[in-house]
């Protein structure tokens, strides 16, 4: 005791301390504030302190603890309080009100016997009295004054209260509390017992603050100047409204809108069920809030329906001779396409008929299937619109999505009669055997409807839901095979097939088409640079042998900017010739060489025609006998289809070997591989059903097949050669491979006569032998091998076999 018989405060207080978990943040020395407790193991905890000396201590719980009263889920640093006065609640639970006195830390827990006690020692803050305690004193009174101003969770008691604390420890207690923290920031501040570095840290806390405060200040205010323009404009138009009613101007923005549509839609002839919809929609207009969402929606609705073209075109005067000089100036050859167009002028011309028409343009890459859509647009004086379907996989693209979805739009179909303006334009859907389907709809299925021209005359987009007429529209699509075409929406086109080009073709395209429009693309005159036509024939023999233009053009291209580099850098004499020299140093060596050209030249070895989605092709068959029983081995990724013609070919050239002096025993004694070159390409169908029998015809006989010799045609199991498709492209590859002769299927001759002249042109096609009487007579492959693979005999095909024995 001392002299004043005044005892310190530690020294009144406990070495033990009934502990009462804190779940929220941690209470801090010198503090008088309530505490809710409704947990029964809180609850004893009260009522044992009240019953020994009303003392208790307060220690954090650890986050996500689940036994709070498990010492190792508590912190060690915490506040002893004195419990001034406790209240019974209505619930079950009681109120106490604390005088927190001094902070602890625990030296050692005991829960024996409940509840939970803790030994402790009092802590006492270090370094208070320093002159830097005394600056940062200031320093946070200051900065708290600095950020409670204009801060309505500061309360003008908080303010008093931190004013007349005389300890800075205190000082930092206090701030500490009243800030929001989190738990593990106030713990920290609360086992920090060196008072300058406690300052220091609740200084850094003031500091964030301020921070926080005048980004949300900026945020309000700016949230606080979008509400007060709209109150200032909403109050404007108000005013603006009233005066207009006293002057007699009713026009406000809304009713010229709704006087705009109504006049609009009067001039225009709708159909009843549109007309119906449109007053419908406008009624709605007039009663909506020009702000509101819906407003926007129902005008853009409004608005598309305005925009499109419900009159009726009128009748233009048909010109056929100006319509052929525009289609003969556009393209080169494509005469099917041309006389199609053509003839469906003439019938529009003859019948005064506006209903449109649905051509399909089939054929390779390059071929130019695209581009003459814009000229048959040209060549009837209508305007043209262009879309893709490729890839695409959402039905809506081409019939619109409902207006119930957020932005919703009108399909493609409507989108482009909008933009078009008219009722009969040309429209073009290119690639549209590469259309797939998902979760959200079949696109193929869609285009039903849009083209069948029963079906059309009353069209209608999810998105208008009224019938439109597009009936009067030329549909033109495109696609590289029909293969994956459904066949419902087949049936509704009229199929007109692009075969690829010849050397010469390709020759002539360049000369009108191509080389003008590359040099004027890379800047260079036409007196500048001279082709001559062997050049030319370079170029598609030897760097562009595909279908198409496509890689002739870049060929020139790649040309063109080279000479142009050679030009600029002034290192070449104009005008300059594209020798074959030169073309070898623009476009370095060759791609296709001549030894790449494909020929039989020993026994086994046949050559077949093919057609793929890029045009024709031609193929090598390989046959090679080892020792075996009789076996047959297919390779080079043949499909289903192909295995089983040449499992045909294989039964029936056994069948007729001993016809034609082959020993019985050849094929007992060896088992035979067939191959197709290129195995990484997938191989199918039955076209070259006559070519494999052939090719082991030729192995068993031990002769070479007659150079420059290609067949294509199917095989059936009695020997009957039937018909194949893609005759056209086939013949144009065989030429493009340097072929003379080409067998082909009896029933194949019409469709020579369908092959334009230049192409059939140094082209023999010796018919088969003719078997058999009647409707179901065909070309027997008997017949066929007899011409084609003896000696001696001039019918069939014309001497197939050389005659020249392989070694």
């Amino acid at each position: 005791m001392s002299e004043s018989g005044i005892l310190p405060i530690d020294q009144l207080l406990p070495n033990r301390l009934l502990v009462l978990p804190l779940t929220g943040n941690p209470i801090f020395p010198g503090i008088f504030t309530p505490l809710l407790i409704e947990s029964e193991e809180d609850i004893a905890v009260i009522e044992k302190s009240m019953q020994q000396d009303n003392m208790i201590g307060l220690l954090l719980s650890r986050e996500e603890a689940e036994n709070e009263y498990e010492p190792a889920n508590l912190n060690k640093v915490g506040t002893a309080a004195k419990i001034v006065k406790k209240i019974n609640l209505p619930d079950g639970g009681i109120n106490i009100f604390i005088s927190t006195q001094k902070r602890f830390r625990v030296k050692k827990f005991t829960s024996d016997p409940k509840p939970l006690t803790a030994a402790v020692e009092y802590l006492e803050s270090e370094n208070e009295n320093s002159i830097e305690v005394r600056a940062l004193t200031r320093s946070l009174l200051m900065e708290m004054k600095q950020l409670s101003k204009g801060n309505p969770l500061f309360t003008e008691e908080m303010r008093l209260n931190m004013v007349n604390i005389d300890q800075p420890g205190k000082i930092a207690d206090f701030i500490t509390s009243i800030m929001n923290l989190d738990r593990g920031e106030q713990q920290d501040i609360l086992e920090t017992l060196d008072v300058r570095d406690r300052m220091e840290k609740v200084l850094v806390f003031i500091k964030k603050e301020q921070e926080l405060m005048k980004i949300q200040k900026k945020i309000q205010d700016r949230i606080n100047q979008k509400i007060e323009k709209n109150q200032r404009d909403y109050f404007l138009r108000e005013e603006l409204r009233a005066i207009q009613q006293e002057l007699g101007m009713t026009n406000d923005p809304k009713t010229s809108e709704f006087n705009r549509f109504k006049e609009l839609f009067n001039k225009l002839p709708l159909n009843d069920e549109a007309r119906e919809q449109t007053e419908r929609e406008l009624e709605k207009l007039q009663f909506l809030d020009p702000n509101s969402a819906e407003y926007s929606v129902t005008r853009t609705y409004l608005d598309t329906i305005a925009s499109l073209p419900w009159k009726e075109p009128k009748q233009k005067n048909l010109d056929i001779k100006k319509a052929r000089k525009v289609l003969d100036r556009d393209h080169y050859g494509l005469q099917d396409v041309k006389d199609r167009i053509l003839e469906y002028l003439s019938v529009r011309k003859l019948k005064k008929d506006t209903k449109g028409s649905i051509i399909c343009l089939v054929g390779p890459p390059g071929v130019g299937k695209t581009s003459i859509g814009i000229s048959i647009a040209k060549s009837m004086g209508k305007e043209f619109f262009r879309f893709s379907v490729g890839g695409m996989r959402d039905e809506a693209e081409i019939k619109g999505h409902r207006r119930t979805y957020v932005g919703a739009m009108p399909g493609k179909i409507i989108q482009g009669m909008k933009i078009v303006k008219s009722k009969n334009p040309v429209f073009m859907i290119d690639e549209i055997d590469k259309m797939g389907a998902s979760f959200q709809g079949d696109p193929s299925s869609a285009l039903l409807e849009a083209l069948d021209p029963e079906q059309n005359i009353s069209f209608r987009d999810h998105y208008l839901d009224i019938p439109f007429d597009i009936s009067q529209v030329l549909f033109i699509v495109t696609a590289n095979t029909l293969d994956t075409i459904p066949r419902p929406l087949l049936d509704r086109m009229e199929v007109i097939r692009l075969s690829g080009y010849i050397a010469q073709e390709k020759v002539a395209i360049a000369k009108k088409y191509l080389i003008p429009k590359s040099l004027d693309r890379n800047g260079i005159e036409k007196s500048q640079v001279k082709y001559p036509a062997k050049s030319l024939i370079s170029i598609a023999d030897e760097y562009a042998r595909e279908a198409g233009m496509r890689n002739y053009e870049k060929a020139l291209n790649k040309i063109h900017r080279k000479l142009a580099m050679e030009i600029v850098s002034e290192t070449i004499t104009l005008p300059v010739t594209i020798t074959y020299e030169r073309l070898q140093k623009y476009l370095g060596k060759p791609i296709f060489r001549e030894d790449e050209v494909k020929k039989a030249v020993k026994p086994g070895m046949s050559i077949g025609l093919a057609w793929t989605n890029f045009g024709g092709d031609t193929l090598i068959i390989e046959a090679l006998n080892v020792p075996g029983k009789g076996e047959i081995k297919l390779t080079g990724q043949m499909g289903d289809v192909m295995k089983e013609s040449a499992t045909i070919a294989f039964t029936y050239v056994r069948h007729i070997a001993k016809k034609y002096g082959i020993d019985k025993t050849y094929f007992e004694t060896n088992a035979i591989h067939l191959h197709i070159p290129e195995g990484a390409t997938p191989k199918d169908g039955p076209s070259a059903g006559i070519t494999m029998a052939c090719s082991l015809f030729s192995l068993a006989s031990n002769r070479v097949i007659k150079p420059a010799l290609a067949m294509t045609g199917e095989l059936s199991l009695a020997g009957k050669v039937m018909p194949i498709g893609g005759l056209k492209e086939k013949v144009i590859a065989a030429r493009r491979n340097r072929i003379k002769t080409i067998i082909i299927p009896k029933h194949n001759e019409r469709d020579l006569e369908e092959i334009p002249e230049h192409i059939r042109s140094g082209l023999e096609f010796p018919s088969g032998r003719h078997y058999g009487t009647g409707a179901g007579s065909g070309v027997w492959l008997s017949g066929s091998l007899s011409g084609g693979l003896s000696d001696g005999l001039s019918e069939g095909l014309s001497d197939g076999l050389s005659g020249k024995k392989d070694g």
